[in-house]
């Protein structure tokens, strides 16, 4: 058959009929995927002002609505259906003293002000008769543009209510919703300004309740936050009917601003007030749990300026703590001798090491029978630029809680091993030196790796090194502390448990802790020379570290009549001023010569 006979308009027919039904199918197919891709931007559209805290309207040029978001649709009460209904009851905003209806309030805007976004920052609005006369203050944003090529009006509310009840929040302790220290920190203005008008003194009271992470052990977690939850209430109920204000600064520490004093006595009676409370007013079932509190007191103007009150409290918490539980300390001003700004300190430390501003000192250890040097204690020493020597009571407080003693520890540590390597050039008697390790150096990652290290660069005998480490550390996390001390052992450098007696190492956990040599505290020698039970535990300690075959070393000797008693109770080696004080290198160095 030939093509012209095909040719026929019935078939072109039919041929522009399929061609017209697949463009038909074609095009539909489009129009869905154009609409599914115009769903889902409308949706992601939506969802993205769903999340914001602003409320968020779109309304055509006859008003009607485009889209409001979730936070609008709850500000104008919106009914569902809204989507394409004309917006019937507007907000008013309050102008010239006189309450207008907002959409009047727009079209009477002029409408070459629309080539930006109009802002009306602090715009009082109300939103129904029932909502309250005054209003409520926002920033108002209104802009006209277009909307799938439509004239469109956006309007942003901004409730600056919200915003002032965040920044509240921010002042507020999660817990148990007490103002917190930042909070404290700004009233104490108010306080010192209006107390300095009557002539009466600002008094701070800081709470610590004693052993509550003890209790947190076997008291459970919800157990702990339900005292603390009661206790706010309880310092929210005394400052209801008095000037005083409440504030939860830190897990179990708490703070009282107290206004218009006129006696220290009547600090002193509020704080007695809170510990008789706190002993009775908690109970477990019908178990009562006894709660104390060591208490810190400071006074404006009586114990220091403005600055230092807070401070001056801190320091008398310390004390607090230092005397035992329950015990209430009022700050004066003899306990600081010092008077040293701590940020400067802190931020002179770099400079302090990198000058050779710090200097090693030792102090020897003797042996108790012969009285021989066997030993040294490596102590450190900060001569600085301005103020001469800084007891160390005052700057290793900043290095410890600021990190830099980790720092500093590198620094004692590569001193000392210096030193060695030049005593055993210029053929000195050498003898071990121990070096106090703190808490924060030993549970910091390479610090075994780092003592090695820098024992290989010195190339200095390990036995020729100690550490000694406090009963406290060795107590806060014993399996870590005991993996890291037996690193040690291991490469031949012996260990002391310092300030032993002072803390409470369980007899079970001695057995097992890597110590070569166990160091009693003064403390418990300071009267052994007149106090019996002290004889009997100094001479218990001395027998049991020896049972556990440890060497026994006592600190604090102060004279001949200590040594003889404690010689005859056994003790192995000796340290205190009746031997020497801590002095520098080339004074140390005499005792290497004998």
């Amino acid at each position: 058959m030939e093509i012209t006979q095909l040719i026929t308009p019935t078939n072109i027919a039919l041929v522009l009929g399929m061609v017209l039904c697949i463009y038909i199918i074609i095009l539909l197919q489009s129009k869905k995927r154009l609409k599914e891709a115009l769903r889902l931007k409308t949706e992601k559209f939506h969802k993205t002002f769903d999340v914001t805290e602003d409320a968020v309207l779109m309304l055509s040029e006859k008003y009607e609505v485009l889209f409001a978001n979730t936070a609008m649709v709850k500000l104008l009460s919106l009914k569902e259906p809204y989507i394409s209904k004309k917006l019937e009851l507007f907000p008013k905003i309050f102008v010239k003293n006189v309450w207008v209806d907002l959409g009047d309030f727009i079209k009477n805007l002029p409408s070459e002000s629309f080539e930006s976004m109009q802002s009306f920052p602090k715009a009082k609005l109300r939103f129904g008769e029932s909502r309250g006369e005054e209003g409520v203050e926002m920033n108002l944003y209104i802009d006209r543009s277009t909307l799938q090529k439509q004239g469109c009006l956006s309007i942003v509310m901004h409730n600056k209510n919200d915003e002032q009840e965040k920044i509240a929040m921010g002042y507020r302790h999660k817990l148990t919703q007490l103002p917190n220290q930042p909070k404290a920190l700004i009233d104490l203005n108010q306080f010192f300004a209006k107390d300095h008008l009557s002539d009466k003194k600002v008094g701070l009271v800081l709470i610590h309740i004693d052993n509550l992470l003890s209790l947190k052990a076997t008291l459970g977690h919800e157990q702990i936050n339900h005292i603390l939850i009661t206790f706010a209430n309880y310092l929210k109920k005394i400052s209801e009917h008095s000037a005083m204000q409440p504030y939860h600064t830190y897990y179990n520490h708490f703070l009282l601003i107290v206004p218009e004093l006129q006696r220290e006595d009547e600090l002193l009676s509020l704080c007695k007030q809170i510990q008789d409370q706190l002993a009775s007013f908690y109970t477990i079932g019908n178990v009562n749990l006894h709660l104390t509190a060591s208490m810190g007191l400071s006074i404006y103007p009586d114990n220091g300026s403005r600055r230092t009150l807070l401070d001056n409290a801190y320091s008398a918490l310390a004390q607090a703590e230092k005397k035992g539980q329950s015990t209430i300390v009022l700050y004066h001003n003899e306990m600081r001798q010092y008077e040293y700004d701590e940020l400067t300190l802190y931020n002179e430390l770099h400079e302090a090491i990198n000058d050779g501003e710090f200097e090693i000192y030792y102090q020897p250890i003797m042996h108790a029978k012969s009285g021989d040097i066997i030993s040294a204690e490596a102590l450190i020493r900060w001569k600085h630029k301005k103020y001469g020597f800084i007891p160390p009571d005052i700057f290793i407080p900043i290095v410890e809680k600021t990190g830099f003693v980790v720092d500093l520890g590198q620094f004692v540590l590569e001193e000392v091993l210096k030193q060695q390597k030049r005593w055993e050039l210029f053929k000195f008697n050498q003898i071990p030196i121990s070096i106090n390790m703190s808490v924060i150096e030993i549970e910091t990652e390479g610090f075994v790796e780092n003592v090695e290290k820098q024992l290989k660069k010195h190339n200095v005998d390990p036995h020729l090194i100690k550490f000694e480490i406090t009963e406290g550390i060795a107590m806060r996390n014993e399996e870590h502390v005991d993996k890291q001390l037996n690193a040690l052992k291991k490469m031949g450098i012996s260990i002391l448990l310092d300030d032993f007696g002072t803390g409470y190492t369980s007899f079970s956990y001695l057995k097992k802790f890597p110590a070569d040599i166990l160091k009693i505290d003064k403390t418990l020698v300071d009267n052994i020379l007149t106090h019996k039970e002290d004889q009997r535990i100094v001479k218990a300690m001395i027998d049991l570290g020896h049972s556990l075959g440890m060497k026994i070393v006592i600190e604090g000797i102060e004279n001949q009549p200590m040594v003889n008693i404690l010689r005859e109770y056994g003790c192995d080696y000796m340290q205190g001023y009746h031997f020497s004080r801590p002095v520098p290198v080339f004074e140390f160095q005499e005792f290497l010569r004998k």
